[in-house]
């Protein structure tokens, strides 16, 4: 078996866990659990809805780490309260969105600087800069919606109930590991832009979303 063929079918096994919860949910009669289950699904559904939008392949590598990321961030965290029984999740868990950030942010100027209708020359510090300020955007963002969910409807997404304190330090830690997680995806970036010789995950990634879209990209 490939790798490309073990991560479609992880991917397919997160979302057999989902729908197998939604049906858990509604034998039990659990209305609104089948109802947020089934919410996280759909979610799961966005990367391969965007890519048929937007005409665009997205190697299952990519597929396969939001889909994780969204089962573990949203069906285990907040739904199995993974982030209260783990002091260590939110931890994980942010510092994975920063890498995911990242590398979105990454691709998204790359294709901008590669597509020759646009005209742009990018230089690589600055495209490994605006992959890192990108990724901390939507993490500030998330943080916004957090505070914004808790004030309105009386959630404790930012963990307010141990105190404003620990509502402040939870916010601080998630954006410290944020930009950790951009920051090594903004170096990996770099690193690639500049053709080192040093062969890294981020590498081998790029190489396939390139070969998967050659049409985004003007021949060197």
């Amino acid at each position: 078996m490939d790798e490309s063929t073990l991560h479609n079918r992880l991917s397919t096994l997160l979302q057999t866990i989902l729908l197998a919860g939604v049906i858990g949910a509604i034998w039990n009669q659990q209305w609104l659990n089948s109802v947020v289950i089934s919410g996280i699904f759909l979610i799961t559904l966005l990367p391969q809805l965007l890519a048929r939008r937007f005409h665009v392949i997205i190697p299952n590598e990519f597929k396969l780490l939001a889909i994780a990321f969204i089962f573990a961030s949203l069906f285990l965290g907040e739904f199995h309260g993974y982030y209260t029984r783990f002091w260590w999740w939110d931890i994980v868990l942010h510092t994975s969105s920063g890498f995911l950030l990242g590398i979105i942010g990454f691709l998204l100027v790359y294709v901008l600087n590669e597509t020759e209708r646009i005209g742009l020359n990018m230089r690589p510090g600055f495209v490994a800069f605006f992959a890192f300020l990108f990724a901390l955007g939507i993490g500030t963002l998330w943080e916004i919606f957090e505070y914004s969910a808790d004030s309105l409807f009386g959630s404790d997404m930012q963990k307010t109930m141990l105190g404003e304190h620990s509502g402040l330090t939870d916010t601080m830690w998630d954006l410290i590991v944020d930009a950790v997680g951009a920051l090594i995806i903004s170096v990996l970036g770099y690193g690639y832009l500049k053709a080192s010789r040093d062969e890294s995950f981020l590498r081998r990634w790029i190489r396939k979303f390139i070969k998967s879209n050659p049409r985004l990209f003007r021949q060197r």
